[in-house]
């Protein structure tokens, strides 16, 4: 097998062994210290960071130089296990809103999750160098992983200043919601209050009673005892220039020439006269007394009027209050998409901020990528290409067992095929014989009783 492999035919059977079996079997023999497969006794760390890489210890044992090569990289697998770990954590205790041990269990799961799935990116693969579309696949994936890892981190670092703007955010919108509350919901004039624009359902309040519901009252009454007071005040202009010159015609009095009385005036009695007929036809003291019914029913229906927005403004106040406090219970706990958000809105904000927050992110994506780029941007180390030797070996090692294995199932065939056809040849010479000694006693049968006869004939010819 070209120094391969050796083989040996005992009782039949092939027995292959590789080349590592065969120098095992020499240090064995020869009594050499250390074995490749020798395990050492107790707690071993090396080992076990070195099983992280997913070595071969007996392969790795013949360079032994290399141990600790894959002791630290084993070390670069679990640190980036624990970051994992730590991230999922962070993640989960803001998904919850506090810290809880139902916690652990997402944590540790994806804790043993990104350190198997580094170890199995980080095993060493025969042929590596020939396998690009794997590495650049390893590669994508340790991204990917980084960048999902890297995030929660990233939050949990501005965590203060998330929270912070988070607040003003929510204060903001408490804000907005108390003004669009006010602003939608007015105190209402008269009974076909319009909507302000831009009032959403939403912001607009119900109400049992309003002020406007007697707005409309109270305009009309306020529109008839103006009319009336300017009636009121006309007429009484009128009757106070006419009892003026009816108490300056009065004061004049002249001297009856049969009785020789003073008496008054003739025309101081045609303008009494003329203002009692005006103050009669005009109904000023009617119309005053209605005027001051009118006023007094003004009076109590403001009176009312007051008492009714005082009641709406606490009812509005109440309803915003309990509106508030809705939006208040609803933005119990910060969640992870409003602190990404947040983040985003500062990022966008700061350029300093912004760069700070890519440095960081990168930061812990390059620490989550670095066990592939330890691996493979080191090059192939004499592990790797023994590996590759001995994947080789065990190739062609099975392809001639393979190879061994048709072989001798092709000469056990043949073997069966030849035993048939033995067979076949011996029942057909068998078959052949037996027509031809048939064949013969029918002959001789046949000869017999023509002899017979024959010799019957010729006694008959003789009688």
């Amino acid at each position: 097998m070209g120094g391969e492999a050796t083989a040996r035919v005992a009782n039949g059977r092939a027995d292959v062994r590789t080349p590592r079996d065969w120098a095992a079997a020499r240090a064995t023999h020869d009594g050499a210290p250390g074995r490749a497969a020798r395990r050492p006794l107790g707690f071993d760390a090396a080992r076990w960071l070195r099983a992280l890489t997913g070595v071969d210890e007996e392969l790795l044992a013949r360079v032994r130089y290399e141990r600790s090569k894959y002791t630290a990289l084993g070390g670069v697998v679990l640190g980036t296990s624990v970051i994992a770990a730590f991230s999922m954590w962070n993640f989960a205790t803001e998904a919850l809103g506090k810290v809880s041990l139902v916690a652990v269990v997402p944590t540790v799961i994806w804790m043993l999750f990104v350190l198997n799935l580094d170890r199995w990116l980080v095993t060493p693969q025969p042929n590596a160098r020939r396998r690009v579309g794997p590495l650049l696949m390893r590669l994508l994936i340790a991204l990917m992983l980084g960048t999902v890892i890297a995030e929660p981190l990233v939050l949990r670092i501005f965590q203060t200043a998330i929270e912070e703007n988070v607040a003003d955010e929510r204060t903001d919108s408490i804000d907005q919601l108390r003004t669009n509350l006010v602003r939608c919901n007015p105190v209402p004039s008269t009974t076909r209050t319009v909507t302000p624009e831009g009032c959403e359902r939403t912001y607009i309040l119900s109400f049992g009673e309003t002020p406007g519901e007697r707005a409309e009252e109270l305009t009309a009454l306020r529109s008839d005892t103006a009319a009336v007071q300017k009636r009121v005040d006309r007429d009484t202009t009128r009757l106070e220039s006419m009892d003026s010159e009816v108490r300056d015609e009065c004061r004049r009095l002249i001297r009856t020439a049969a009785t020789g009385l003073y008496q008054r005036t003739s025309e101081c009695l045609r303008l009494r006269d003329k203002a009692q007929d005006y103050r009669t036809t005009h109904r000023t003291d009617e119309d005053e007394k209605r005027l001051a019914l009118m006023n007094s029913r003004i009076s109590k229906i403001e009176a009312e009027q007051t008492v009714s927005r005082g009641a709406f403004l606490q009812t509005r106040a109440e309803g915003i209050e309990a509106r508030l406090d809705e939006e208040r219970a609803k933005q119990k706990e910060i969640g992870v998409l409003e602190r990404m958000r947040a983040l985003d809105q500062l990022a966008t904000g700061s350029p300093v901020l912004f760069v700070g927050i890519w440095l960081v992110r990168l930061l812990f994506i390059l620490l989550d990528v670095l066990p592939v780029l330890v691996k493979y941007l080191s090059g192939e180390s004499t592990y790797d290409r023994m590996l590759t030797t001995a994947s080789n070996s065990a190739v062609t090692i099975h392809d001639e067992e393979v190879r061994i294995a048709t072989r001798r199932a092709m000469g056990s065939l043949e073997i069966a095929q030849d035993a048939i056809e033995q067979d076949v040849r011996r029942h057909r010479a068998e078959s052949e014989a037996a027509l031809r000694e048939h064949t013969a006693a029918m002959n001789i049968r046949v000869r017999q009783a023509v002899n017979a006869l024959e010799d019957e004939i010729r006694r008959s010819s003789a009688v």
